[in-house]
C-alpha cells in the first residue's frame, strides 16, 4: 500500500496553520504553526516539515466568500499558495475552507482548549480540518 504523505495549510496573513496526516490517509493531525515572516524564511521553515514528514503534496484552505467567490483574502491565498509550492517543488490542492476557523474555535471550545490569545491553536487545527475534509473527499 502507498503511503500518503500529504499537508494541510491554513494560510493566513500572519500565521499558517500546518497539519500532517497519517501513512494512511485516514486522520489528519494538528503539527504546528508557522509565524510568517519573509517569503524566504518561510520557505526555509516549510522545507524542514516537508523533510521530516516526507510530504508529497500541499493542500491549502480556500476562503471563499460566502456566496463562493474569490474574493480578496482568497486571491491572497492562492498567490502565496502558488509561489510557496514553486518553490517547494511540490504539487498543489486546494480545499474550499469557509467556516474552518469557526468550526475550529467549536472544537477546541469543547475540548477546553480555546483561548482567544491562542490564534495558533486555532490555525492549526483548522488545517487539519481542512486536511481531514480533503482526505474524507480523495
Amino acid at each position: 500500500m502507498k503511503r500518503i504523505a500529504v499537508l494541510g495549510l491554513d494560510v493566513g496573513l500572519r500565521r499558517v496553520g500546518v497539519a500532517g496526516c497519517d501513512g494512511l490517509g485516514l486522520l489528519a493531525t494538528e503539527l504546528t504553526t508557522v509565524t510568517r515572516t519573509s517569503f524566504k524564511n518561510d520557505v526555509e521553515v516549510f522545507r524542514q516539515i516537508v523533510n521530516e514528514r516526507e510530504a508529497t503534496l500541499l493542500v491549502v484552505g480556500m476562503p471563499y466568500t460566502m456566496n463562493g467567490e474569490m474574493g480578496f483574502q482568497a486571491k491572497q491565498v492562492m498567490k502565496y499558495a502558488k509561489r510557496l509550492s514553486n518553490a517547494l517543488g511540490l504539487p498543489l490542492d486546494f480545499v474550499d475552507e469557509r467556516l474552518t476557523s469557526i468550526e475550529a474555535e467549536e472544537q477546541l471550545r469543547e475540548s477546553k482548549k480555546f483561548s482567544h490569545y491562542n490564534k495558533g491553536l486555532i490555525d492549526k487545527r483548522a488545517a487539519a480540518i481542512i486536511l481531514q475534509q480533503w482526505l474524507d473527499d480523495n
